[in-house]
Order: C-alpha cells, then sequence, then structure tokens
C-alpha cells in the first residue's frame, strides 16, 4: 500500500520566508535571486516555478528528491541565516507559497513562489544601504550584488533599491534595513585626520561623477544612450 501525504487545502496560500542573493543580468534589464544552497546556479525572477536541479523531468516538488523552492516558517529563523560569514551579503525575502507544497517541521518545500518583499541589509561600512552593488562574482550572464551605501558604490556597477524593484517586476518592494547610520552623516567626535579623511571620498567621489558627466558631454549627437 501507498502511503499517501496528508492533503492541506488553505484558504489563503502560506507566508515563508528565506534568504537569497539579488543579481542583476549582464544587459541591466532583469533582476532576481539566487539561492544560498541548493539550486544557487539558477537564478529565479520575483514570480517563478521551480525546476529540478539535477535535470529530472518530474515536477517541483517531488516527494523523493530534494528539487523545488525552499522557506521556512518563522522570520527570525530566516534571519539567523544572516548572521553566518558566507550569508552576510544575502538579503531576506519574504514569499507567497504557491503550487503544490510539502509542508516540514521548519518550513516548506513548494513549486512555485511570489517574492513580495526583499530586506537589504546594511552596507559592508555599517551604513544604511542606498543601492545594491556589484559584489564580485555572479552566474553566467548575472552579476550578483550586494548592499552598498552612498560612499561605497564608487565606479562598481549599481542600481537603487528603487530601480532593483522596477527591474524585478510583478509588484516587489525592496526596502533598507537598518544600518549603524546614515550614509551621509558623520559620527561624532571625529578628529581633523578623520574629516580630511572624509573630506578626500566625497572629492573623489565628486571627481567620478565628473568624468561621467565629461563622457556624456563627448558622445556624438544621435549616439545610442
Amino acid at each position: 500500500m501507498r502511503l499517501r501525504l496528508p492533503e492541506e487545502r488553505p484558504t489563503e496560500p502560506p507566508t515563508g520566508y528565506k534568504i537569497a542573493h539579488p543579481m542583476l543580468s549582464q544587459d541591466g534589464t532583469r533582476a532576481g535571486f539566487t539561492g544560498v544552497s541548493l539550486g544557487g546556479a539558477l537564478p529565479y525572477g520575483v514570480l517563478d516555478e521551480a525546476r529540478c536541479v539535477y535535470g529530472r523531468r518530474h515536477r517541483a516538488p517531488h516527494r523523493r528528491c530534494d528539487c523545488g523552492f525552499h522557506c521556512v516558517h518563522d522570520r527570525a529563523t530566516a534571519e539567523a541565516l544572516l548572521c553566518t560569514a558566507e550569508h552576510r551579503a544575502a538579503v531576506l525575502l519574504e514569499v507567497t507559497v504557491l503550487g503544490a507544497y510539502i509542508r516540514f517541521e521548519r518550513g516548506f518545500r513548494y513549486a512555485r513562489q511570489r517574492v513580495r518583499t526583499a530586506t537589504v541589509g546594511p552596507c559592508s561600512c555599517g551604513a544604511v544601504a542606498g543601492a545594491l552593488a556589484d559584489a564580485g562574482w555572479g552566474r553566467p550572464g548575472w552579476r550578483a550584488l550586494a548592499a552598498a551605501c552612498a560612499g561605497c558604490v564608487r565606479g562598481r556597477t549599481s542600481v537603487s533599491l528603487a530601480a532593483f524593484a522596477r527591474l524585478a517586476g510583478d509588484g516587489l518592494r525592496v526596502v533598507a534595513g537598518r544600518g549603524a547610520q546614515p550614509a551621509t552623516e558623520l559620527p561624532e567626535g571625529l578628529g581633523v585626520p578623520e574629516l580630511v579623511a572624509e573630506a578626500a571620498l566625497l572629492q573623489a567621489r565628486l571627481d567620478w561623477f565628473q568624468t561621467q558627466l565629461t563622457r556624456l558631454d563627448e558622445r556624438p549627437a544621435g549616439g545610442e544612450e
């Protein structure tokens, strides 16, 4: 006799939480996410369907496979994963579990999902993030992004949080989590050397913007935008 799992028919789709790395396509026209463990090689969109990471033809989630999207029930459990060194640059996602799912003690494995909210942590310097910038790694055709403040973006490929949400589409909300301090505020008690260093950083940023403006002015008329 084949054992059958008990069926659930909720009146509303369940909500779950997970962590992932934000991704930007090579041409800068699409945004998505990639997982931190199983399935991390397959970037996915805000509204997407799971595929078997082993290349099998069955539908996810299959009882005898590990395929499918994964999430946990509790937000605090997902936030705790962000404390580990390898996951510090990930973002926290709030998702709606869609389609068939298998319920476990701590979460779900399921067929489809909609990412509702992405919460971006602070910049590596501790300031509140204002953008997502090139993290220095990626997948074929995709750049991984990490939280960055205005002072730390510099010349890296980056998008604002609002621009990332717009590129991802499907109603995604991207919000900045708490940081040590806003990027534009200076901590109290700075001496002359610290203020000089801050001024040099701002000047370098202004020089970079001036260079970009000069390049735009030098483009021939009718050139590609």
